[in-house]
């Protein structure tokens, strides 16, 4: 929208280069708008592409070791992972590589986020992302063990959330699992739906559907791919943005709007 002002307002005042110059004015602009601060320059994408990696699957590692074992649910949902980045056998070695290098209790993490702060730390939505699928890894097993939920709240205070805003961005993760499978039709579903969300039954409609709306924008692929995330990971986002819309769905019709 902007790029087309600056251009408009450019010609007018300086003519065709001053035109060039609204051109570039405004398309920065709109990239601000859309990715923020950490997406504006399209060049740092593969950085922050490689560091969200390797992040990802060292700190899966240090989650599934957290509660003293690794479990063959927790190696299985590693698999899917690698599975859907269509990872080639070369990547998968590295892949596996990271996640052994997370569960040896020796290593270190700090250094791990203290890169992913510097490369990612100032996109919009990355933060938000890795936490959700850490903790979608956490449960991969059926539940969230104790320890398991210790370093999610370690983790997510080195991303800079407060342990009561994390807990509450874990019971909407939790309850939003609930609709992978489609829209159940039990008694608690629409009680699942509304804590999806992070709403409840007294929230007007208009606050749900920002609710809804402000969810399902951290998952848009054009935002979180200009904000370097990997191609390949858009399908596991598109997953996260299903259960929220059949979350919102089962809202939309219990309240026949």
């Amino acid at each position: 929208m902007f790029k087309f002002i600056g251009v408009i307002a450019g010609f007018y005042f300086l003519g065709f280069f001053g035109a060039l110059l609204g051109l570039f004015i405004g398309s920065m602009i709109d990239r601000l708008r859309a990715y923020g601060p950490g997406g504006m320059n399209p060049l740092q994408n593969a950085l922050r592409q490689t560091v969200f990696i390797e992040t990802m699957f060292i700190s899966m590692g240090k989650l599934a070791k957290a509660d003293g074992r690794v479990s063959e649910d927790e190696i299985a949902h590693v698999e899917t992972v690698i599975q859907k980045l269509g990872m080639t056998a070369e990547h998968r070695v590295q892949a596996i590589a990271l996640f052994k290098r997370g569960v040896d209790p020796a290593f270190d993490i700090e250094s791990t986020y203290a890169r992913f702060l510097s490369v990612c730390g100032h996109t919009k939505h990355l933060k938000q992302v890795l936490l959700v699928y850490l903790i979608v890894m956490a449960a991969a097993d059926g539940h969230v063990h104790s320890a398991e939920e210790e370093a999610l709240v370690e983790i997510a205070a080195r991303l800079g959330y407060d342990p009561a805003t994390f807990r509450r961005l874990m019971d909407m993760v939790m309850n939003q699992s609930h609709f992978a499978a489609g829209q159940p039709t039990s008694e608690a579903a629409l009680d699942d739906a509304y804590k999806a969300l992070g709403v409840t039954k007294d929230n007007t409609d208009q606050e749900i559907k920002r609710a809804y709306r402000k969810l399902i924008s951290q998952y848009h692929p054009d935002k979180l791919i200009g904000q370097g995330l990997p191609e390949d990971m858009i399908a596991m986002a598109t997953e996260q943005a299903k259960e929220i819309q059949l979350a919102h769905d089962l809202i939309q019709k219990s309240r026949k709007i």
